[in-house]
């Protein structure tokens, strides 16, 4: 007899709709899955044999075959292992296949028959939907995930058992309803607040500039100057995600695993500090199949790489497709993948290998020759990707103990979002995002302006890819001043962040 439930895969972020067929003939005992499936999925002929039999059904003692349809996509995953045991009960004879025709099945079962959570149900439940499915059947630390899209129903089971009675008619699985959680009311900046900073006033606008157009930004000085601390500070000057932001970044975490069980959406914008031991593969993601990387896990939010010479070259040349694109595209022999990564670069170097080039105590013992490869780590192409440069200097001990001054980050993030609602009530999107056409359009400058910013380019050899640059952080200032054209003073504060002093 033969049975056939729902089920799916993900290659990146894209479902693959997967059909699994099961026939339980006659012959000599055995139980043979194909399909093109890796090493997890082959494993669930064990799993699924003790759950079935702990769930107090017979084990088929005859020729059990599962394809999983179509045969030529790669599945991975430990997500079958609830679609193989109940479309194999189904084929067994022990109830009616037709009730699995309205169901995505999504779990794993332990031995015991216990429904277990998977990876990726966002996603999937997304398809599902698309599908035309009726609903989906999920295990409890996925209700929360799956209940955010609208149109599918939901249910939970905690067991092999709950889903066999549910689809016999003896018993009801409990429905989650649609929820879209509330952004929490107020941000956890982690317990730093942009007053929590001493000095650092350039930094700090920068900081200003970089949160309200989306900007990359890079902060250079010497060790204890304030910079991993500026760059924490970040998040909490970023306003809530909308809901779609929020449901991209969620997807992807999903997809990666690291989502925590019972969560429905991200609450709030990722930070991701990757250690600069980082290798390429876990900073743009790798794998067979792909996983998602730092900066995919980053998306509509922060990637902060501290120590940035000390990355390896691989690395950091990895990044300029998603800096340049807003997504990664990873591509193996047998598989390609593709995630978004629209995040926003915040790296933190020192000026030179010890750390205290241009100190005042001169304490600096670094020859010209190896401070020129220190910053040499980094690669031109790479710099001309970050719109700000700013160079910290010391802190004094004297401004440690001085009352704060300048606004806190309740009052930056009100500045920030009222200045993005003024980008996206102008052309949809943050300014960072402009495209070269766009950048001329929305960033136009007089006479003035127009001299003032070839002299700089000629000056200090700017490329034109850093001219366009410096025009969307122009067009920035100029929606945090509130003023409908660039004017020449916000032209000359966003070609100082280009100066050779600031980075």
């Amino acid at each position: 007899m033969l049975a056939t439930a729902h089920a799916s895969t993900l290659i990146g972020l894209e479902t693959y709709p997967v059909s699994v067929e099961v026939d339980v003939a006659r012959g000599l005992p055995s139980f043979d899955l194909v399909g093109l499936a890796e090493a997890a999925v082959r494993e669930s002929r064990t799993r699924v044999r003790a759950a079935v039999e702990q769930s107090g059904f017979h084990f088929p003692l005859r020729r059990v075959t599962v394809n999983l349809a179509p045969a030529d996509v790669k599945k991975s995953g430990t997500g079958f292992d609830l679609a193989i045991a109940v479309a194999m009960l189904a084929a067994a004879g022990e109830f009616d296949a037709e009730p699995l025709a309205e169901w995505l099945l999504l779990g794993e079962l332990s031995l015991t028959g216990t429904l277990r959570g998977v990876r990726g149900v966002l996603p999937q439940v997304l398809a599902a939907r698309d599908r035309g499915l009726r609903g989906v059947i999920v295990a409890p630390d996925n209700a929360a995930e799956a209940a955010v899209v609208e149109g599918v129903e939901v249910k939970t089971a905690e067991s092999l058992r709950e889903v066999c009675g549910f689809l016999q008619g003896f018993s009801a699985l409990p429905s989650v309803p649609h929820t879209v959680p509330a952004p929490p009311p107020e941000h956890d900046d982690a317990g730093l607040d942009l007053r929590d900073v001493r000095g650092q006033e350039q930094a700090k606008r920068a900081l200003e500039i970089a949160a309200a157009g989306g900007h990359n930004l890079l902060l250079a000085g010497p060790p204890g100057g304030g910079k991993t601390m500026l760059a924490r500070t970040l998040p909490g000057l970023l306003p809530p995600m909308e809901f779609n932001e929020a449901l991209e970044a969620t997807a992807v975490h999903s997809v990666a695993g690291i989502l925590k069980p019972g969560l429905a959406l991200l609450p709030r914008r990722p930070f991701r500090a990757p250690h600069h031991t980082a290798s390429a593969m876990g900073l743009v993601g790798g794998g067979d199949p792909p996983r998602p990387g730092e900066v995919a896990l980053a998306h509509h939010g922060v990637l902060f790489l501290d120590e940035l010479p000390e990355f390896s070259r691989e690395s950091l040349e990895g990044l300029r497709e998603p800096l340049e694109e807003g997504h990664i595209t990873i591509v193996r022999a047998r598989s390609r993948a593709s995630y978004p990564a629209r995040f926003m670069l915040v790296a933190a170097m020192n000026p030179c290998p010890c750390g205290y080039a241009g100190d005042p105590s001169d304490r600096c013992d670094c020859a010209e020759d190896r401070v020129k490869r220190y910053r040499g780590r980094v690669s031109g192409p790479l710099l001309d990707r970050i719109d700000l440069h700013v160079q910290l200097p010391p802190v004094r001990v004297a401004q440690l103990s001085e009352p704060s001054h300048g606004p806190s980050s309740a009052e930056v993030r009100a500045r920030v979002s009222l200045a993005r609602q003024r980008q996206v009530a102008r052309q949809g999107d943050t300014n960072a995002s402009l495209s070269t056409r766009a950048v001329r359009e929305r960033a136009s400058l007089d006479a003035r302006s127009a001299r003032l910013l070839s002299d700089a380019a000629d000056r200090l050899g700017l490329s034109a890819r850093a001219i366009h640059r410096v025009l969307k952080v122009s067009r920035t200032i100029a929606d945090l001043a509130e003023a409908t054209d660039v004017g020449p003073q916000h032209l000359a504060e966003a070609i100082a962040y280009r100066a050779p002093g600031n980075g």
